[in-house]
């Protein structure tokens, strides 16, 4: 009998005959598929061996009867097909129906293996017993071949048939379909499979192949259909949990969770998209229209991925050492472009809110559960971080996060964020605290603008939205506020390295929350403190920015200790000293008891004036002046501070001491030297204070070196300490003899003044001058004061 005899034969055969004749037709039939090279033939004797053959097998027989022999073909046969589509699409016309109808052709083929391949699914799918894998072990693998083959063509026919879509599109669309549902029917089938502990080798390895072929189809339809994509990461992820004891050393799990971050991060990048579209379209937030429904849906799926994300790190957390690097970045790629960042679109109140409640909040417990992560720490904590500008906000903001959940940690846990990395063996990372601070000094631009984030929560509402300095400010003092002692010396190394670094609101918020902690912290702690601070500060070495940002430290401080603290303070760091000078310029001295106070005060003006006489003793040598100028420093201190308390002695003692230095200046040493004109500007504020007590010879040298000094461009702070000084010169009446050389200097330095290009020290003029013409007693000199009409007209708006 004939091939095409036997063919046509058994297409007449009743279901009794196949059953009857199934153990001489079937070998019959299987040779003539192998021999066979016409597709169209192969595929019918397929279709027969699959619809009326194969139901006549018991389940033990399909994979050795059927399967292993049938479907190892059926993929090659369905690779030969797409090859030949591809050699020919070249030449494809709506003119050339051959060819059209030769490529139709093949794709009708491709659509009628998948259905045999569907029909074999739901045969399997019949039986009412338990499945086992062994039983169709050929099955999956050859399905998931070519669903891959079948999506993947799909995915890119619009550029292979390029413009020619609408020739074949009906049979895409069927081909497309079919798929679906072979890949639908083919995961229930799966499902309904049970591997126990006596699972074999092969079957692990079966299974494992399952998911990552899966995994692979997961990457090629997530652009194509939304349903599908999902439902196929619910099976990977349903199954990989399920076998967990079994798999769990042999799946890709770093490919996993990448692919997962991907597919998240696509989705909120599509999210985002849509919400500025909206934005700028300017459609009502509240209509339901086809933008809206599709934001939402994206939404959803947004959020499905971050939960299963979440799920599979929760499982398989011991296995994702090499994935914390894509997680985290992950999480500073969402923040990247969700407000306030600078680097995020512009989208509505509404749709913020919406992808923040749907999306970022499923996001918070991926961080809960990698902390205790040693490998998720390393990373975050590195000590090197090679963040593009757009990440440096995100990674300021996971760190203020993380600080927010440790508290409630495990002391493990606690060890491996705040301590840092402690031996040479360890991967080196930062402790939270330093890490915190770095990330919020590289966020320069987010300060200048400045972004503002929402406040802390209070009865389920965030406070009004407060700028990053607060926000990172408040979240540290509450960390702060909850730290076991034992992580005290990681935190004050981090607060003074922080604190002296050359950035100002970096070191502002190192100061602020050292405070809150000397606040929060026992009195004892605070007197620590301020004396590890006094020490630093008589340590520096001259006048730097680290001076400035301890001494401003010191000052806060200082108002929180107690008094009997305070008095031990004195006696460690006697005012009787000279060497202790250095601490006492910048000690609020209004802070103690009006008796220490008193002494204190007297302390350090008889300390510090031998300091300044003994250098103009000496020579008035340039290398002792740092001497005198911190002497000064301290004096103006006591002056400033007492005001008209000062007793009549000191006054004059002091007085006397400005007329001997007064003398020194030197024009051009105060042009050449910071250490001269740190002097000069002290001279100035002290004889500012005590304009009244001067003796009158020194006025007229006074003003000789600022008319010699001030048209030779000096620095513009002593600029404003002399325009403190001649405004002061209104509040005193000038002896008849030094009229004639104080008055005419002094008109001359207000008129240059005020004709000064720059508009600041022209308004710093402005209110000197105002200030001295409402005090002064020697009103013939304000008209010599206004060279001009134009100045005279800029003080008369200003005065009134």
């Amino acid at each position: 009998m004939s091939q095409a005899t036997l063919l046509e034969k058994v297409t007449e055969w009743s279901v009794e005959t196949c059953r009857q004749e199934l153990g001489s037709v079937l070998p019959k039939l299987l040779s003539m598929y192998h021999r066979t090279s016409d597709w169209d033939e192969c595929i019918r004797v397929l279709k027969i061996l699959t619809e009326m053959f194969l139901p006549h097998l018991n389940l033990a027989d399909l994979e050795e009867e059927c399967f292993s022999k049938v479907l190892p073909k059926v993929d090659k046969v369905f690779s030969d097909l797409m090859e030949e589509i591809a050699s020919q699409i070249g030449g494809l016309t709506s003119q050339n129906t051959e060819l059209r109808a030769l490529l139709r052709n093949a794709l009708q083929m491709m659509v009628q293996v998948l259905e045999t391949l569907s029909g074999c699914v739901r045969h399997v799918c019949s039986f009412e017993e338990s499945l086992a894998l062994d039983t169709i072990r050929s099955l999956p693998s050859c399905i998931l071949k070519v669903l891959k083959n079948t999506f993947q063509y799909c995915k890119e026919s619009e550029t292979v048939y390029n413009g020619r879509l609408s020739l074949v599109v009906d049979l895409l669309q069927a081909l497309f379909k079919e798929a679906y549902s072979l890949q639908k029917g083919l995961m229930e089938l799966l499902d309904r499979i049970s591997l126990d502990s006596s699972a074999t080798e092969e079957d692990a390895c079966d299974m494992v192949i399952v998911i990552h072929s899966l995994l692979d189809i997961c990457s090629i339809i997530s652009n194509l259909d939304i349903t599908l994509h999902a439902n196929t990461w619910k099976f990977i992820i349903k199954q990989s949990i399920k076998y967990q004891g079994l798999l769990e050393e042999r799946l890709r799990h770093s490919d996993i969770v990448c692919r997962l971050c991907d597919d998240l991060l696509a989705s909120f990048h599509s999210c985002m998209e849509l919400a500025e579209q909206m934005k700028q379209s300017g459609a009502p937030e509240s209509s339901q229209s086809v933008e809206r429904k599709f934001f939402q849906k994206t939404a959803k799926m947004c959020r499905f991925f971050a939960n299963t994300l979440v799920h599979y790190i929760k499982e398989f957390k011991p296995y994702l050492s090499k994935s914390c690097g894509r997680l985290h970045h992950l999480y500073l790629q969402m923040y990247s472009k969700f407000p306030p960042s600078v680097y995020a679109p512009v989208i509505s109140d509404a749709h913020c809110n919406e992808i923040n409640s749907v999306i970022l909040v499923a996001m918070d417990p991926l961080i809960t559960h990698l902390l205790p992560f040693r490998p998720f720490a390393e990373v975050v904590l590195a000590e090197t971080q090679q963040f593009g500008p757009e990440l440096v906000f995100p990674q300021c903001l996971l760190l203020v996060n993380i600080m927010d959940k440790l508290p409630s940690l495990p002391e493990e846990v606690l060890n491996l964020w705040f301590q840092g990395s402690q031996f040479h063996e360890e991967t080196p990372r930062l402790p939270v605290f330093q890490a915190l601070f770095l990330s919020f000094q590289q966020c320069s631009t987010e300060r200048a603008v400045p972004i503002l984030v929402p406040g802390v929560m209070m009865n389920g509402q965030a406070q009004s939205q407060v700028t990053l300095h607060q926000h990172a400010c408040v979240h540290l003092s509450a960390c702060i506020a909850s730290l076991p002692p034992a992580y005290f010396p990681q935190l004050e190394h981090t607060l003074l390295t922080a604190l002296l670094c050359p950035d100002a609101q970096t070191a502002l918020l190192a100061a602020d929350a050292w405070c809150f902690l000397v606040r929060y912290g026992t009195a004892e702690l605070c007197q620590h403190h301020v004396t590890l601070v006094s020490h630093l500060i008589k340590s520096c070495p001259g006048d730097c920015y680290q001076l400035s940002q301890l001494t401003f430290l010191l000052r806060r401080m200082f108002v929180m200790m107690t008094p009997n603290h305070q008095i031990e303070f004195v006696e460690k760091f006697s005012s009787r000293e000279p060497q202790n000078l250095c601490i006492w310029q910048h000690v609020p001295l209004r802070e103690f008891a009006l008796d220490v106070r008193k002494r204190v005060e007297d302390d350090i003006v008889k300390s510090a004036i031998p300091v300044c006489t003994s250098w103009l003793d000496g020579g008035c040598k340039l290398g002792q002046l740092e001497k005198v100028n911190t002497a000064l420093s301290a004096v103006l201190s006591v002056f400033r501070d007492s005001g008209d308390a000062v007793e009549e002695a000191q006054l004059q003692a002091v007085s006397r001491l400005l007329a001997q230095l007064w003398m020194r200046m030197s024009v051009s040493q105060v042009l050449s030297q910071p250490a001269v004109q740190c002097t000069l500007r002290l001279l100035l504020l002290l004889s500012v204070i005590l304009v009244q007590s001067m003796e009158p010879q020194v006025l007229p040298q006074a003003l000789t070196c600022l008319s010699s000094l001030l048209p030779l461009k000096c620095p513009d702070d002593i600029v404003l300490a002399a325009l403190d000084f001649l405004a002061s010169l209104g509040e005193i009446f000038l002896p008849p003899e030094i009229q004639s050389q104080v008055l005419p200097k002094l008109a001359s330095l207000f008129s240059a003044l005020l004709t000064d290009g720059s508009w600041l020290l022209q308004h710093h003029t402005l209110e000197a001058f105002a200030h001295f013409v409402e005090a002064t007693n020697h009103e013939e000199v304000i008209p010599q004061c206004l060279p001009s009409e134009e100045i005279k007209t800029k003080v008369v708006n200003f005065l009134s």
